[in-house]
């Protein structure tokens, strides 16, 4: 069945997801997340967007940009492809990382751009990471807050107020706003914890760590494949627990 075509946004503004293949984790840590927020200041000036907001999940990212060089899909794919290159090469596996199509959605009106960057900063909260809005590391928020680094905070701000610091001071009090809206939706698996991991190994068979070093490779090797495989269960933890490591595991 053939693709619909992307919806045209009329402002050159959209609301961009891009999610992990079979929901898996895109980063292992702050590392990861530094490298992928490097590409998009890295390509804001080769592809000319503008970039007004952003978060990193673990299995997920939302982007609030604006076209006026390339495609939204060119910059996409600029940027996803560089961050893929990078993380294969420091995990030493192959293959995609990111589902194929991302999804987005257009933004057309003032209102409209408020409350999807308002959901953007409010995603950790809602996904239960953080009490407040400012305890979220990795979103945009803070730059809206102090010196810019590559957000363009400007003319967001200015849709609050066009005195610098009254709109400083609306824009956070919009932020924390309590509300029920609903923009691209993507559930968040939370990371299990290392005792549901060993349960989960017991489960398939492994009672004990030093049981499964103890198998054949190609055992060993098919059950952290099982368990790659489960939903919130990351690389760097299989690791940790198994004393097998993260490039062998991310090979597998």
């Amino acid at each position: 069945m053939p693709r619909t075509k992307r919806r045209k946004s009329g402002t050159g503004i959209y609301h961009i997801m891009l999610r992990g293949i079979n929901k898996q984790m895109i980063f292992e840590g702050d590392e990861d997340k530094g490298a992928f927020l490097k590409r998009l200041k890295k390509y804001k000036d080769i592809c000319d967007y503008e970039l007004y907001g952003y978060c990193l999940m673990d299995n997920h990212v939302h982007l609030l940009m604006k076209e006026n060089g390339e495609s939204i899909s060119d910059c996409l794919q600029r940027i996803s492809s560089s961050y893929v290159y990078w993380y294969n090469n420091k995990y030493e596996r192959c293959g995609h990382l990111f589902q194929e199509r991302f999804k987005s959605e257009t933004i057309e009106t003032e209102m409209s751009f408020k409350k999807v960057l308002r959901y953007i900063h409010q995603n950790p909260l809602k996904a239960g990471l953080a009490a407040n809005i400012y305890e979220s590391k990795w979103t945009s928020f803070h730059e809206y807050l102090k010196k810019e680094t590559f957000i363009d905070t400007q003319a967001p701000l200015l849709l609050f107020s066009p005195n610098l610091q009254n709109s400083k001071s609306l824009f956070q009090e919009y932020m924390q706003q309590q509300n029920d809206d609903q923009f691209l939706e993507e559930s968040y698996i939370s990371r299990r914890t290392d005792a549901e991991v060993l349960k989960l190994l017991s489960l398939a068979g492994v009672p004990s760590i030093s049981m499964l070093q103890q198998l054949d490779k190609s055992t060993r090797n098919q059950i952290i494949k099982e368990m790659k495989e489960i939903e919130g269960v990351s690389i760097r933890q299989l690791s940790r627990i198994t004393g097998v490591s993260k490039s062998v595991i991310a090979r597998v």
